[in-house]
């Protein structure tokens, strides 16, 4: 009986997305429950990477489903090859004038080791989904969550935003909502 009392107290302890709350790129809080009943594409940004021409085409998803339900959020990180060492003034001013994004952008933070973010913590614990677990392999990794907070996918850094797997999961769970 203690083994599963202890299941128990665990699942009950577990934060959900919604319970987390980030910075903005502002240094604002920002409760993820404000997100609640959307789908959303959360993103390890960098300005330095191979992958930082995603930004375009995560902007091009953006605004596909902006307004139905969709939002992305990127979050820089300077874990993988220091490929952030900007400021949040320097990222948002990056950001703004050589991708124009316009998708939320939060404060820089750890996605790996003993100090990740709370939300980093949820994320590579699959969210409670054994199926997308595991550390961060590098910028530009993403995870889908659904309109309950669910993780329900999660794409390497290679993934391009608008190609298939991820394009088609974000069009479904879209139509879904």
């Amino acid at each position: 009986m203690l083994p599963f009392l202890l299941f128990i107290s665990t699942l009950m302890t577990q934060p959900s997305f919604y319970d987390i709350t980030i910075k903005d790129i502002n240094g604002r809080p920002v409760q993820l429950s404000d997100y609640k009943g959307k789908v959303v594409l959360v993103v390890n940004v960098a300005s330095f990477c191979g992958f930082t021409k995603q930004y375009t085409t995560l902007e091009q998803l953006y605004k596909q489903y902006e307004g139905k339900g969709f939002v992305i959020l990127g979050v820089p990180s300077n874990d993988f090859g220091a490929q952030e060492p900007g400021t949040e003034e320097e990222i948002k001013e990056f950001c703004s004038t050589k991708y124009t994004v316009s998708f939320p952008m939060f404060s820089k933070v750890t996605v790996k080791g003993a100090d990740k973010h709370p939300l980093y913590a949820w994320l590579i614990s699959g969210g409670g989904n054994e199926a997308f677990d595991g550390e961060v392999d590098w910028n530009f990794e993403k995870f889908l969550i659904d309109a309950n907070g669910k993780v329900v996918g999660r794409y390497k850094s290679k993934a391009d935003p608008m190609a298939d797997p991820l394009a088609s999961d974000v069009a479904k769970l879209v139509a879904q909502h």
